[in-house]
């Protein structure tokens, strides 16, 4: 591109912006915050300001670092800038938070004590050592889990600690904490054997990379004049730090919006965006409020309910697409009854050339789906569970890849011990207990003691089987550097015999195996298409770093059903938001969470402005829970959504009087607390009891601290009356508690928030 028509395309980059946006794509200066509310074009904003730095000749491509949290969003950023400029975008640094600093730790990972080809672990080859060394230190006398203490190990690591401070913080006189610091010890010891990282570990890393070695994070402070990062309310503590330390001598744009912050349990930090202006001195925010999206009542909706957050910038999304059809409310008697109903209206909407993928269906929690997925089956309508088991976590899918892992990093002990006996050689969990004992008495990977089997005293069929499996190794290694990745992954499968035995089996499964594996063979053979240069190490970056919002397909001829989590980034023409009740949303959880309550009001929010079209809410009068049918109650969330713009709807079937009481408490208001809660965290305490009651209505929530039931104690249960604990189960704030209420039967109650009082 000339610079003629650079001058040119700078001045097309804000034709048909609004005035916010212009200001954005123009601002020239240290820090800028762009508080993008949902459907305000903030992909296009992000990618017109890199386009207009690049067409004004500001920055070259390898200047500008712009960080997004998934491959998918990257690679749409990505295609949006070479359309506006071609060529002139080529050579920017447009990653993930984890693909930019793999690209970082493979440069300068001997700094660091491992070599270049590193393996990167997920969560399930997490999970797999977590509770191997549970099992080996006897720490499942204190019921830790592979989960529980990955969590601990991951919450600790994005608050960049390591095991020996996380050590010197923990209460000593607590066996469990001491149990989990011993795991987290040992499980970075396997990590270094192997010659891996977690995914926690390739941010902090790279943030302990910057710190312990500033000649390295001279170079990248050097090389990076614009820094730009999306999605800045869901940073955890170590990503922040990450760009504290990338961008010391860079402007940096961050892009993000307050209201949409709901991943507190996985670290983010609303404070990063709350408190931007205060980290960066001189920093401008930029607001952008009008949606191009949704229809206005959409948004109205939308804007009523998260006004009742406070500690959050004034913000009011607005359209000028007109209103737009009402909402839509329904109150069901039971779940399958609210699912016939969303089944129903999804036919309606078929039918008016509403394609299924522009359909969704969204709940608060997995368990959700039980009754969705029966009615919708008898309805005969096509539907995908998303968040299901992913491609590459499918196991034929792992044996696979343990074996091109093994191949490129030698020392991945995890890796090679999965593929000992895949297929099946005879190597039983006796052989390989005693290979791996071996390798760490005599300080080797598992890999290197394979050439070594004669010293491990084995019969002849398993030293034949192991020195067979050695040189197939040696000879697939060998490959690397000259053939292609598919050509290697089509050998692994074919001259192990894995392909082989999956053809051979009666086991009908097996044929979907094969064809799994067919994909991931046109998997490697389009990267390699897309990557010419690239080699078997840069596949497995590639595949480890896969988001599982990367893999919704857009073309997919379904309805979606999916979490609120899960439904952040993505909008459809119309969506159903179930269960909207206490209890599910907000979650039983969130009322004994310091701030908890905002959150939830942000997931609903979310949820509200993924549609464009349509938008449903729809509740229960019963759900079934721990295996009970209870009474639900309305979720408080719903009496702030002004009663004009939703058209309620109620279950049909002889019920009408009880649905439309219900629904009424809806509509008169159910009494809980109107004070506005904290978006930072802090707040959101719900009063004690609904002004508006039908019977059997859970109707107040209360923080039992301490409180721990045994069978026989006698309770008073605010609805329920006086009642009788039967069995316990839990301990602490999980413990549940079931006890026979006479006449009503037996209920199963979280006894930490149950509106209840021990009694005599």
């Amino acid at each position: 591109m000339s610079e003629l028509d650079l001058f040119s395309a700078s001045d097309r980059l804000v034709e048909g912006l609004n005035p916010q946006q212009r200001a954005a794509v123009e601002y020239r200066g240290p820090a800028l915050l762009i508080v993008a509310g949902a459907g305000s074009g903030k992909t296009r904003v992000l990618t017109h300001r890199i386009a207009h730095l690049l067409a004004n000749k500001e920055a070259w491509p390898s200047q500008i670092l712009a960080i997004t949290f998934t491959n998918k969003a990257a690679a749409e950023m990505r295609e949006r800038v070479r359309a506006l400029l071609g060529d002139a975008a080529d050579g920017m640094w447009l990653k993930t938070f984890h693909s930019a600093c793999v690209l970082i730790l493979r440069r300068e990972s001997d700094r660091l004590g491992h070599d270049s080809n590193f393996t990167i672990y997920d969560s399930g080859d997490s999970r797999a050592i977590l509770k191997r060394l549970i099992k080996e230190t006897g720490a499942d006398i204190h019921k830790l889990t592979p989960a529980g203490v990955g969590a601990a190990i991951s919450n600790a690591k994005n608050e960049l600690a390591d095991a020996e401070s996380f050590a010197r913080n923990i209460d000593q006189n607590d066996p469990a904490a001491r149990a989990i610091s011993d795991i987290f010890s040992r499980y970075q010891g396997e990590l270094r054997r192997n010659n891996a990282f977690d995914f926690d570990d390739l941010i902090g890393e790279t943030v302990h990379l910057f710190r312990a070695f500033p000649e390295v994070a001279a170079q990248y402070h050097h090389k990076f004049k614009h820094i730009l990062v999306d999605e800045y309310q869901d940073t955890n503590h170590a990503q922040y730090a990450l760009i504290r330390e990338l961008a010391k001598d860079a402007s940096l744009t961050v892009v993000g919006d307050s209201d949409q912050s709901i991943y507190a349990f996985r670290g983010a930090d609303i404070r990063n965006i709350t408190e931007f202006e205060k980290d960066f001195p001189g920093a401008t925010t930029i607001l952008l409020e009008q949606n191009y999206r949704s229809t206005q009542n959409i948004l109205s909706a939308a804007n009523a309910v998260i006004s009742n957050n406070f500690d959050r910038p004034s913000k009011n999304l607005w359209t000028a697409e007109g209103d737009g059809e009402k909402i839509v409310g329904y109150t069901g008697y039971s779940a399958h009854d609210e699912a016939q109903f969303i089944a129903d209206e999804i036919n309606k909407l078929h039918g008016q050339a509403i394609a299924y993928r522009d359909i969704a269906v969204m709940y608060r929690t997995n368990s959700q789906t039980r009754a969705l997925e029966d009615i919708f089956i008898r309805s005969a309508l096509p539907y995908r569970v998303v968040g299901g088991t992913k491609f590459y976590e499918r196991q034929e899918i792992k044996d696979a890849m343990a074996y091109l892992v093994t191949i490129a990093n030698t020392r991945d002990d995890l890796a090679t011990r999965r593929i000992l006996n895949v297929p099946k050689r005879g190597i039983g969990d006796a052989s390989e207990t005693q290979i791996a004992g071996f390798a760490q008495r005599n300080d080797l990977s598992v890999r290197q003691v394979l050439s070594h089997v004669a010293e491990l005293g084995f019969g002849p069929k398993i030293t034949g089987a192991i020195i067979a499996l050695a040189a197939l190794l040696d000879e697939l290694e060998a490959m690397i550097e000259s053939q292609p990745v598919d050509v290697i992954l089509r050998a692994v499968l074919e001259r192990t015999g894995y392909i082989e035995s999956l053809r051979n089996s009666r086991d009908p499964q097996d044929e979907a195996r094969v064809e799994n594996l067919e994909e991931l063979v046109s998997v490697a053979r389009e990267f390699q298409r897309n990557n010419p240069e690239g080699r078997l190490p840069d596949f497995l970056n590639e595949v480890a770093l896969v988001a599982a919002a990367d893999e919704i397909d857009d073309e997919s001829g379904t309805v979606s059903l999916m979490t609120l989590h899960t439904a952040k980034g993505l909008e459809y023409d119309a969506v159903f938001l179930t269960g909207i009740e206490e209890g599910l949303l907000p979650h039983r959880m969130s009322f004994i969470t310091p701030g908890g309550m905002s959150e939830e009001r942000r997931l609903f929010y979310v949820g509200i402005t993924r549609a464009r079209k349509f938008l449903y809410l729809s509740l229960a009068m019963m759900r079934t829970t721990f295996g009970d049918s209870e009474a639900a109650t309305p979720s408080r969330y719903l009496q702030e959504i002004p009663g004009e713009l939703i058209d309620w709807r109620e279950s049909s079937g002889g019920r009408g009087l009880a649905t439309s009481r219900y629904r009424s408490s809806i509509a008169e208001g159910l009494g809980y607390g109107q004070e506005r809660e904290s978006s930072g965290g802090y707040g959101g305490t719900p009063s004690a009891k609904p002004k508006t009651e039908w019977k059997g209505a859970i109707s107040s929530v209360r923080n039992n601290e301490g409180l721990q039931l045994a069978v026989g104690d006698h309770i008073m249960h605010a609805d329920f009356g006086k009642g009788k604990v039967i069995a316990t189960a839990g301990e602490g704030a999980r413990q549940t508690a079931e006890i026979h209420f006479g006449s009503i039967g037996i209920k199963r109650l979280l006894v930490k928030v149950a509106p209840i009082e021990k009694v005599n």
